[in-house]
């Protein structure tokens, strides 16, 4: 008899499969991102409703676990006890929240391969879900992209100084000059974001069009260093909203 595991989880994407079930790929706390076939989400009445699939839904699983396949199926979901909502936030707040939570999976998707458990990364992921406050939603992309970089062994070095002020996007280093660095504003938003998040000094004051250019320079770090990051869509309805 095949195993199973409890484990919380997030969900990334989900796949129609077969007349009512769904492939779901799920960011698993204990295993990593594993796929799972769940029956009968699709068919009226089923046990499963479609609404906990919704992206970065947090969830308690109960899994089959056979290392031998890719694909196992789900014994049981239920939301995670503490992912129960709370006050209706208002339409703009709302708005913003969808906006960072597709950024968020996305992200999350294009980036993370079915390897190996990243307990660390799904804490700080739960607990990015919780932001609160315009200010600190508006600055979520920019820390988000840069705690994902960490956790895959991507993190841009921040050894800015005023003899290499500009960071390289393709050493992943500061320097004097280079063919791939960022202007220098850029590089000192960079800096100071990452100084927020390893010195935990305030986070960096920035316009929406100085994060823009800064998230728009980070995806196309991404797109250097992972081979496979590709396509990234998300962030275009993200700027038209975090103000």
């Amino acid at each position: 008899m095949t195993p199973t595991l409890s484990t919380q989880a997030l969900v990334l994407h989900t796949t129609a499969y077969s007349e009512s079930s769904v492939i779901a790929k799920i960011f698993t706390r204990q295993l990593g991102v594993r796929s799972y076939i769940l029956k009968g989400v699709r068919k009226g009445g089923g046990r499963t409703k479609q609404n906990l699939l919704q992206p970065l839904s947090y969830l308690d699983l109960v899994v089959y676990n056979n290392p031998k396949t890719q694909l196992n199926y789900l014994k049981e979901i239920a939301p995670h006890r503490a992912a129960q909502p709370g006050a209706a936030p208002d339409a703009l707040d709302e708005m913003s929240r969808h906006a960072l939570r597709f950024f968020m999976t996305e992200l999350l998707y294009k980036t993370l391969r079915e390897e190996e458990p990243m307990p660390d990364l799904f804490d700080y992921v739960v607990e990015a879900l919780n932001v609160q406050g315009s200010r600190s939603m508006s600055h979520l992309p920019v820390t988000f992209m840069l705690s994902v970089s960490r956790h895959l062994g991507i993190e841009p070095l921040d050894n800015y100084s005023s003899r290499e002020p500009l960071f390289d996007m393709q050493s992943g280093r500061y320097q004097y000059a280079g063919s791939t660095t960022l202007d220098r504003s850029t590089s000192l938003l960079l800096h100071s974001f990452l100084q927020a998040l390893h010195e935990g000094s305030p986070v960096p004051v920035a316009t929406l069009a100085q994060r823009t250019e800064l998230i728009n320079r980070l995806l196309e770090y991404f797109q250097m260093h992972l081979s496979e990051f590709r396509n990234f869509k998300s962030h275009e309805i993200l700027h038209t909203v975090l103000q």
